[in-house]
């Protein structure tokens, strides 16, 4: 199952491709520019390692807490790949997982499952 990660809450856009072979990340500045070329950034990283969109089977995506803009663009980008690709989506909290020992985003799939995050649900967390 190939799966993608995306976190735009943090100090840095920051995506992972995550298959049964290959762990694959990148990180941009986090500015408001790269927001709106977040889909253009994520096609340009899925392309330099010859992954096309339609072999992602899941998104894993940081709803917050973080940058309202970052959050806001980040889940619409996401909704459109789930509507246009038919890719479900999981949107986690890292505070949901702040027990955790092995917190990293590899791990990310894993601890959506372990605490049983719903699909296709955003409750997004912003920060004023």
């Amino acid at each position: 199952m190939n799966k993608l990660i995306i976190d735009v809450a943090s100090e840095k856009i920051f995506l992972m491709f995550i298959s049964n072979a290959s762990i694959y990340n990148i990180t941009h500045e986090n500015t408001k520019i790269n927001y709106e070329k977040l889909t253009i950034i994520i096609n340009d990283f899925l392309s330099s390692k010859s992954i096309k969109i339609e072999e992602i089977n899941a998104i894993y995506i940081n709803q917050g807490s973080g940058s309202f803009a970052g959050i806001r663009n980040s889940i619409s980008v996401v909704k459109a790949f789930k509507v246009a690709k038919n890719i479900d989506y999981y949107c986690y909290n890292l505070n949901e997982f702040k027990d955790e020992k092995d917190l990293s985003y590899e791990n990310i799939p894993n601890l959506c499952k372990k605490y049983k995050i719903k699909k296709n649900l955003i409750n997004p967390v912003y920060i004023s």
